[in-house]
């Protein structure tokens, strides 16, 4: 079943398919230094971090403590845990499928 994304648009396709042949860690390194700031970097990162904390039930003050997000950022990642695209669940369930190979 195909996804329809309400943000579809010829310009993301680019960007996802050039995301996608992406071969190893240092080509994404090397791609995102390039395509974003440090600061995008480390709110993607911190993001996907508060993401996988609350999939493992952590309390909002775990989190804020561990990753530096604030509450707020904290409760919109839980809202697309909740009512998302289901984004965050299917990577981070490959991820943790990587992990137990």
């Amino acid at each position: 079943m195909a996804y329809d994304s309400k943000f579809k648009r010829d310009d993301i396709d680019f960007l996802f398919k050039a995301v996608l042949l992406l071969e190893d860690e240092e080509d994404c390194y090397r791609f995102f230094e390039d395509i974003c700031t440090i600061n995008e970097i480390h709110a993607i990162a911190q993001r996907l971090q508060v993401a996988k904390l609350l999939s493992e039930n952590k309390t909002y003050n775990e989190i804020e403590g561990a990753t530096k997000a604030s509450t707020a950022t904290i409760s919109r990642i839980n809202k697309c845990l909740v009512y998302g695209a289901e984004g965050y669940q299917r990577i981070l369930a490959r991820i943790k499928e990587n992990e137990e190979e």
